[in-house]
């Protein structure tokens, strides 16, 4: 990636709405070197997909919960079975492998404390290979980036 490809990143992490002329103007090209670029950053696959960033509070989940999973087993066949169970579970926006004490980080949404005690007991819970959880709630967000840093 040259700078100019970082600069089209940069601008379409701010807004991927933009039409393709605005975006040109902004990164100094013209609309068709810039369209081929984007095309290419997207098979390179360093641009992943479009979405809309919603408020989740306002979509009825402004609970935020971190749980920490310890599994009975590291192996990569109980990681690849956690893994598959853990995606069929709306409520996990992101799922972690980490180093340490704690094997696997879940970030969970939820609508209430009730919500998501359902969600520990009659979902999470019953995927087997869990040794222990750990849940910790957010009060409130400090900090929430939606745009990597690519200059």
């Amino acid at each position: 990636m040259d700078a100019i490809d970082r600069k089209i990143v940069s601008e379409l992490q701010l807004n991927a709405r933009q039409k393709m002329a605005d975006l040109s103007e902004r990164v100094g090209l013209s609309p068709t070197p810039c369209a081929r670029r984007v095309a290419n950053l997207e098979e390179d696959g360093v641009i992943t997909g479009y979405s809309a960033r919603v408020d989740q509070a306002k979509l009825g989940l402004p609970v935020t919960i971190f749980v920490t999973v310890e599994l009975e087993r590291q192996s990569s066949d109980a990681l690849g079975r956690f893994e598959a169970a853990v995606r069929q579970f709306d409520e996990v926006m992101e799922c972690y492998l980490m180093t340490g004490s704690r094997d696997i980080l879940l970030r969970v949404v939820a609508s209430d404390l009730t919500c998501f005690d359902r969600f520990l007991e009659h979902q999470l819970m019953r995927v087997p290979g869990i040794r222990s959880t750990r849940s910790s709630f957010t009060l409130r967000t400090m900090i929430c980036r939606n745009t990597l840093p690519a200059d």
